[in-house]
């Protein structure tokens, strides 16, 4: 097993190396695995996705799928609550992929803290991304902002 100070780090590579082959043989896409902890509870969060949307019997059946290979793997020391849901409406845009795949899409994203303005949300359409920035329009005006500033960067009015 790896480093104990790496374990957050490694938990997500392991069940996202052991979740995706499952998922995808059931038709779904992986769209985000995570590992954090809300109060006293871990939570082992799996989101999938599909372009027809997900169902609960999706849900459920991803969840059958993974637990016994989970449990045999044991990536994880501490008790923890499985969770597995699609990313929902206002899905979270995280991964290179989902940048590219929702280009010229609404969005919403929230700051840590404000800006020179003293503005924390924005809404404008998604035009560009890199390692580390996004390019949205709001009112024909074109703002960059900084991934590292984001507390999340969510797609806004999206339809199924």
């Amino acid at each position: 097993m790896t480093e104990k100070k790496n374990k957050k780090i490694n938990t997500v590579d392991a069940v996202t190396e052991l979740v995706e082959p499952i998922v995808e043989k059931m038709g779904l896409t992986l769209w985000d695995v995570r590992f954090v902890k809300e109060g006293a509870l871990w939570y082992l969060r799996i989101f999938i996705d599909r372009d027809s949307g997900v169902t609960i019997e999706d849900c459920e059946n991803v969840t059958r799928a993974v637990d016994q290979p989970l449990d045999e793997l044991d990536p994880i020391e501490q008790n923890y609550i499985l969770e597995v849901s699609s990313p929902g409406i206002e899905r979270e845009l995280i991964k290179p992929e989902h940048f590219d795949a929702f280009l010229g899409a609404d969005v919403m994203i929230r700051l840590i803290r404000p800006d020179e303005n003293g503005e924390k949300e924005f809404r404008g359409t998604l035009i560009a991304h890199d390692k580390d920035t996004v390019t949205i329009t709001e009112d024909g005006d074109q703002r960059v902002i900084n991934k590292k500033d984001t507390v999340y960067i969510k797609l806004d009015d999206f339809e199924l």
